[in-house]
C-alpha cells in the first residue's frame, strides 16, 4: 500500500512540473533586465528567433512604447530589427527600427529602414512619428531596441513584424537568412485589453507617409488579453490535475 501510495505521489508531482513548465517558459520576458529603462506593462515571448517585446500603450497621446531584444545571429557582427507595417502583415511595407554593433564598447547604431519590397534595405524615414530611439546592448550579446512610436487613434492593434539578419558591412546591413524562422516572424500586437485577438488593424488605418520621426536617444497574434487567458487556463488545469491525482492517491 505504501509503496502504490509513493509511486502515485511521485506520478502527481511529475504531471505538476509538466503542466507548469510552459507556463514559466512563455514568462521569460519578464525576467530580462531592461538596464535604465523604466518598467513595461506587458511583455511577450515572440514565438520565433529567440526574441522579446516589451510594451506599453498610452491611449492619451495614442502612443505606444517598446523595447525589442533579440541577439544578432554572428557575435562580431549581424543586426536585429523590429518594425510595424502599416498596410500589410510582412516585411514587404515594414517600417522598421535597426540595431547593429558599432564595435569599440560604444552603444549600438539604430536607424530607421522603409522597407519597400524584400530585396531593398534603405535607410529613410518613416510612415509615423516616434521618439526617444535609441539601442543598448544587454548581457548574452542581446541587443534592445527603444522606441516610442504614434499609432493611428482609436486603433487597439498593429501589424508587428521582427527580424536578425548578417553581416553589417561598413554600416550597410547585409540579407537576413530566408529559414522557416525567418519567414515567420510575424505578428498581431494587440495592445488593450478589449482588442479581438488575433484580429488584423485595418491598412487604411495608418497614418499618411511622410512623417518623420525624432531620433533624440533616450526610450502569435494577441496582447495582453491572450495572455492573461493562457494562464488562467494553465492554472485550471494544473489545479485540476493535482485535486485528480491527489484524490486517486488517498481512495487507493
Amino acid at each position: 500500500m505504501a509503496s502504490s501510495s509513493s509511486s502515485l505521489l511521485i506520478l502527481a508531482v511529475a504531471c505538476f512540473v509538466s503542466l507548469i513548465s510552459p507556463a514559466i517558459s512563455q514568462q521569460a520576458c519578464k525576467s530580462q533586465n531592461l538596464n535604465s529603462a523604466g518598467p513595461f506593462d506587458s511583455c511577450e515571448d515572440l514565438p520565433v528567433l529567440n526574441s522579446y517585446l516589451h510594451y506599453t500603450y498610452n491611449s492619451s497621446n495614442s502612443s505606444l512604447s517598446v523595447a525589442f531584444v533579440a541577439t544578432p545571429s554572428q557575435a562580431n557582427g549581424g543586426w536585429v530589427a523590429w518594425a510595424i507595417n502599416p498596410t500589410g502583415t510582412k516585411m514587404a511595407g515594414s517600417q522598421a527600427f535597426l540595431a547593429y554593433r558599432s564595435g569599440g564598447g560604444a552603444a549600438p547604431v539604430v536607424k530607421t529602414y522603409n522597407i519597400s519590397s524584400y530585396s531593398s534595405l534603405v535607410e529613410g524615414k518613416l510612415a509615423f512619428d516616434f521618439w526617444n530611439l535609441r539601442a543598448e546592448s544587454l548581457s548574452g550579446g542581446r541587443i534592445a531596441i527603444f522606441t516610442t512610436v504614434k499609432v493611428p487613434a482609436g486603433a487597439d492593434s498593429v501589424n508587428q513584424v521582427w527580424q536578425i539578419g548578417g553581416n553589417v558591412t561598413n554600416g550597410r546591413p547585409g540579407v537576413h537568412p530566408f529559414g522557416p524562422d525567418n519567414l515567420g516572424s510575424h505578428r498581431v500586437l494587440s495592445f488593450t485589453e478589449d482588442a479581438a485577438p488575433g484580429s488584423a488593424p485595418s491598412p487604411g488605418s495608418a497614418p499618411a507617409p511622410g512623417t518623420s520621426g525624432s531620433t533624440t536617444p533616450g526610450t502569435a497574434a494577441g496582447g495582453p488579453g491572450n495572455a492573461g487567458s493562457l494562464t488562467r487556463n494553465v492554472n485550471f488545469g494544473v489545479n485540476l490535475g493535482i485535486l485528480v491525482l491527489l484524490g486517486s492517491i488517498f481512495i487507493f
